[in-house]
C-alpha cells in the first residue's frame, strides 16, 4: 500500500448493489477497462463479492460488485444475498444500480431499503436499449428515493460513464493506493479461470441449468489446468457435455479464447447431488 494521502490523492471502496441482470458487472468491467467479473444474460451470474481497480492520477477506485439480490430458495441463494448485503457495510460509497427497461418494482425498494439512501447514489444502467420514456419513467420513480445523485448511463455504450466516474472520485476521503496500478482486480487467478468456465457454460447451455452449475478449478500446474464442472443430477451431466462431448468442447474452445496462448485446459464433469441446497456442499465450493 503506498501513502499518496499528502498530495491530494483520494481512495476508496464503491459498492454496487440491485436485483440480478441490472448490469453491475458489465458496469464494473466498463468502468475498469477491462474484464474483472463474468456477465451473462441469466440471474445469479455474480455469486461472489468481486473487487474491480481503477487507478486514476488522482484517485483509486475500488469497485465492489455484488451478487443481484433476490428472494433465496436455496443455501446457495441465501449465501449470495449475504454477500451482497455484506458488501454495503463500511464502504465509503453505496450505488443502487437499476434496469432501465424495467420498471421500478417492489424488488428495487428491498433493495434501496438496505442502503443509506440519502448518501447513496441512483445508476440507471442499459439507456442504450431503454426507450427515453423508459429512462424518464425510472428516474421520475427512482427520484423518489432522495438519493444523493443520478447518472443514467449505459455500461454497453460507454455513454455516461465518464460524469458517473468523477462524480465517485470526488465522494471519496484522501487516502492511499490500496493496490498496485497494474492490478485491476482481487479475485486469485484460479477462481477468475474457474468463474470464466462458469461463464461460458451459462452461454451455451439450456436455461434450466444455470443455477445448478458450479466450478472450480482441482489441477492447475502451467500450463495445464483442470476445472470440474459440478452439476446436481446425472441427467445434467449429460447436458453438460452434450453430444459427442459437442457442449463441453465449445465451452472449451470459447474459455481457451480468453486464456493466455499454449494454456491445456481439460473439463471434467461431475455429480454433486443437490449441493446447492446443502449448506456444508454450498461453502466447500467456496460461496
Amino acid at each position: 500500500m503506498s501513502d499518496t494521502s499528502g498530495d491530494g490523492f483520494r481512495s476508496g471502496f464503491v459498492t454496487l448493489v440491485g436485483r440480478p441482470n441490472v448490469g453491475k458487472s458489465s458496469l464494473v468491467n466498463a468502468i475498469c477497462g477491462r474484464k474483472v467479473s463474468i456477465v451473462s444474460d441469466k440471474p445469479q451470474t455474480t455469486r461472489h463479492r468481486i473487487m474491480g481497480v481503477l487507478t486514476r492520477p488522482d484517485a483509486q477506485l475500488v469497485f465492489v460488485d455484488t451478487p443481484g439480490l433476490h428472494k433465496p430458495v436455496s443455501a446457495l441463494g441465501e449465501r449470495v444475498n449475504a454477500t451482497a448485503l455484506e458488501s454495503t457495510e463500511d464502504v465509503d460509497v453505496q450505488c443502487l444500480v437499476l434496469d432501465a427497461t424495467m420498471a421500478f418494482g417492489k424488488g428495487d425498494r428491498w433493495v434501496a431499503d438496505r442502503l443509506e439512501i440519502s448518501s447513496a447514489i441512483v445508476i440507471v444502467n442499459k439507456i442504450d436499449i431503454a426507450s427515453k420514456a423508459q429512462v424518464v419513467a425510472m428516474l421520475g420513480a427512482a427520484g423518489e428515493l432522495g438519493a444523493e445523485a443520478y447518472f443514467p448511463v449505459s455500461a454497453e455504450t460507454g455513454e455516461g460513464i465518464a460524469a458517473l466516474v468523477e462524480h465517485l472520485a470526488s465522494r471519496l476521503p484522501a487516502g492511499p493506493k490500496y493496490f498496485p496500478d497494474d492490478e485491476i482486480s482481487d479475485m486469485p487467478e484460479e477462481q477468475f479461470v474457474a468463474e470464466l468456465v462458469r461463464e461460458q457454460l451459462l452461454a451455451v447451455t439450456r436455461d434450466e441449468l444455470p443455477y445448478s452449475i458450479a466450478t472450480r478449478v482441482t489441477e492447475w500446474e502451467w500450463p495445464r489446468i483442470r476445472v470440474d464442472v459440478i452439476v446436481e443430477r446425472e441427467s445434467q451431466k449429460g447436458m453438460v457435455i452434450g453430444k459427442g462431448g459437442s457442449v463441453l468442447k465449445e465451452v472449451g474452445k470459447r474459455a481457451r479464447a480468453q486464456m493466455p496462448e499454449g494454456v491445456y485446459l481439460e473439463l471434467r464433469v461431475k455429480v454433486d447431488k443437490d449441493w446447492q441446497r446443502r449448506p456444508d456442499r454450498v461453502e466447500r465450493l467456496g460461496y
